[in-house]
């Protein structure tokens, strides 16, 4: 089934405009947006996405604390969760990994490399 639904949380219009016009026009996905942390867990919540982009830095509710409540959820608990950051450092990226994300995508990212970076860390295939 190639039509999954995505959704992606992030602050930053032009970023989240960027990741859907690409996962849409290059994978064909369903991509559904949210501009914080708050309005994000209740989309999911609603949703049900296959997989959420969740950016790490955002006012408010931020991305390991979304996460974190995306797991006190049974209906989010179990959704593959990649982090979006432009935190670099190695050890910042392994705090990341041990809360138990799919994923950490560094931005700034190459759009065209998006796709395959989202399918190698669910193991979506090709």
């Amino acid at each position: 089934m190639n039509n999954k639904r995505i959704l992606v949380i992030d602050d930053e219009d032009g970023v989240r405009d960027i990741i859907q016009i690409t996962l849409e026009a290059v994978a064909g996905w369903d991509v559904m947006t949210a501009s914080g942390g708050q309005e994000g867990l209740e989309m999911a919540i609603a949703q049900q996405p296959d997989a959420i982009l969740l950016d790490v830095m955002m006012p408010n509710l931020d991305g390991p604390a979304t996460f974190k409540q995306l797991q006190t959820h049974s209906p989010t608990q179990n959704i593959p969760t990649i982090f979006l950051t432009a935190k670099a450092k190695s050890s910042e990226q392994q705090e990341y990994a041990n809360l138990g994300v799919s994923g950490i995508i560094i931005k700034p990212f190459e759009a065209q490399n998006l796709v395959d970076q989202i399918r190698g860390f669910l193991g979506w295939g090709i």
